[in-house]
């Protein structure tokens, strides 16, 4: 099953597989590519609406690479749905590919080229320079911004 996220109906994404998607999705689509939704939803597309507990384990995911703050509600849950039905996510979004990397989602890219490879993402104070493994409002130490820092 392909999990199809908003970039697969707006750059056209076509398979013969059985395709699934969640309504916020179509929330995101506007003209054209919102047709698309509706025309493959009318022709069977599987609605997927995933589960809490599951939302949470993508999140905490999404944290732990640093890719959170990246994400949409929408995204979230589109990992979600392709970890809960063993599908293949269908997305040109890296930090998507990220944690969908980290869970053993499959993925499958539309436009663009796929990561080559998965990251534990830093972040880095603009003022004093401390690193941290997670994502912070603030500077813990001296309250500045923090910036996503690549680990390699």
């Amino acid at each position: 099953m392909y999990v199809l996220d908003s970039s697969a109906f707006i750059n056209e994404y076509h398979t013969g597989e059985q395709a699934a998607s969640i309504p916020l999705v179509r929330e995101e689509l506007e003209d054209e590519a919102a047709f698309r939704f509706d025309a493959l939803e009318g022709t069977g597309m599987h609605l997927h609406i995933p589960e809490g507990n599951t939302v949470e384990r993508i999140e905490r995911a999404a944290r732990e690479t640093g890719d959170l703050a990246e994400l949409s509600e929408t995204d979230v849950r589109l990992v979600a749905a392709a970890f809960e039905l063993d599908g293949r996510l269908v997305t040109d979004d890296y930090a998507m590919q990220n944690v969908a990397e980290k869970l053993e989602v499959r993925v499958e890219v539309i436009a663009r080229e796929g990561i080559t490879e998965q990251r534990d993402w830093h972040f880095q104070c603009a003022g004093c320079g401390r690193e941290f493994d997670e994502n912070h409002d603030r500077c813990p130490v001296c309250g500045s911004s923090l910036s996503r820092k690549n680990p390699a």
